[in-house]
């Protein structure tokens, strides 16, 4: 039994904990393919570009496409790793000077007064359902009139490979919309498709999108 709980333990840092990921990005070679997410496409490229925070920014992908078009971004993530792989390619992309960075672990995020007219995560997805409670933590660091853009995996039918740790931690974006606070216009809570490549073939996979904007 004491193998197995350590095991289950070990599991759990691998995946959900900074020291986990910066073993990840330990290596040479880029684990993300560094194009941005199109979701965050469709939404971004609908607004006037301002200033944005990429919570779980990871390599940087996201968030230089944001910058490119003219967005000042701030970088979050709990990786420094994950943090120094981001400024570096910012810096290849010729973007530093829309760019900064911000070391915080989503799942005890505070705004301290920092708003955005774009708040937006990509894959976030913290143990056990967590991902409600950061839905209402990453709200307040939106400005008046401003967009919160979540998206991440759906438990759905091709994800059967994962452990039931993955599955707990994916979501249906309706799950997520109780965790917005008041003050929030619900503008979709849909799973949407996107097509990827998997051992030569496309496969189409959902990927659960909440986007709300601020009114008040």
């Amino acid at each position: 039994m004491g193998t197995e709980k350590t095991t289950a333990a070990d599991q759990q840092a691998a995946m959900f904990e900074p020291a986990g990921w910066d073993a990840r990005y330990a290596g040479k070679e880029s684990i993300w393919r560094g194009t941005p997410n199109p979701q965050l496409v469709a939404v971004a490229e609908g607004l006037r570009p301002g200033r944005a925070l990429d919570v779980g920014c990871g390599e940087g992908g996201d968030m230089i496409w944001l910058a490119r078009q003219g967005w000042t971004v701030t970088g979050a993530d709990f990786s420094a790793a994950g943090l120094a792989r981001a400024a570096r390619h910012a810096e290849e992309a010729g973007v530093t000077e829309r760019t900064d960075w911000w070391r915080t672990d989503a799942r005890a995020f505070a705004a301290g007064g920092r708003t955005y007219d774009l708040v937006t995560t990509h894959y976030l997805h913290p143990p056990n359902g967590a991902m409600v409670d950061v839905v209402g933590q990453l709200a307040e660091a939106v400005a008046p009139g401003g967009h919160l853009l979540v998206v991440g995996h759906s438990p759905t039918a091709h994800h059967t490979q994962l452990t039931e740790l993955h599955l707990r931690a994916m979501f249906l974006a309706e799950d997520l919309v109780p965790g917005l606070p008041d003050g929030f216009e619900v503008l979709a809570a849909q799973q949407r498709p996107r097509t990827l490549v998997r051992e030569g073939a496309d496969v189409t996979v959902e990927d659960s999108t909440l986007l709300a904007r601020r009114t008040g």
